[in-house]
């Protein structure tokens, strides 16, 4: 699913109720991450459940990603950061600007802080990878 799709079908839905439902089905439809990759390496510092992404390079340079969460809710959220990062130069992932795309989904004044922060946590670390791949 690309970021326009995203921000469509959250507009469509009426509540935030709803919102938290179809975050947490994003969540269920990721696929599911190798146990070899339940690893401190690929751990994320910074979030309150326990978060890993692992980042691959693409033939023709482009980072793609795979992630997971032991909470569903978060599992949601990699869901959203993945449609929003995967399949992007490492140029292009410094370039985007995340805060105004979760100002169209309206998200982070819906979190908890400790959401909000895991989430930039994530950011931060895709960041990273596109920094040193």
């Amino acid at each position: 699913m690309d970021i326009e799709e995203l921000i469509e079908n959250f507009q469509f839905l009426d509540n935030w109720e709803d919102k938290y439902r179809y975050i947490i089905e994003l969540g269920e439809k990721l696929p599911p991450l190798p146990e070899e990759y339940h690893a401190e390496e690929w751990k994320v510092q910074g979030c309150q459940s326990q978060v890993w992404l692992v980042p691959k390079k693409e033939e023709n340079g482009d980072l793609s990603f795979m992630g997971d969460s032991d909470a569903m809710i978060v599992k949601g959220l990699i869901a959203i950061v993945l449609s929003i990062y995967n399949h992007k130069s490492p140029s292009a992932i410094k370039a985007v600007a995340v805060e105004d795309i979760f100002a169209k989904l309206n998200l982070q004044e819906h979190l908890s802080p400790s959401r909000r922060n895991g989430l930039l946590a994530m950011i931060d670390k895709i960041k990273h990878y596109a920094e040193i791949l």
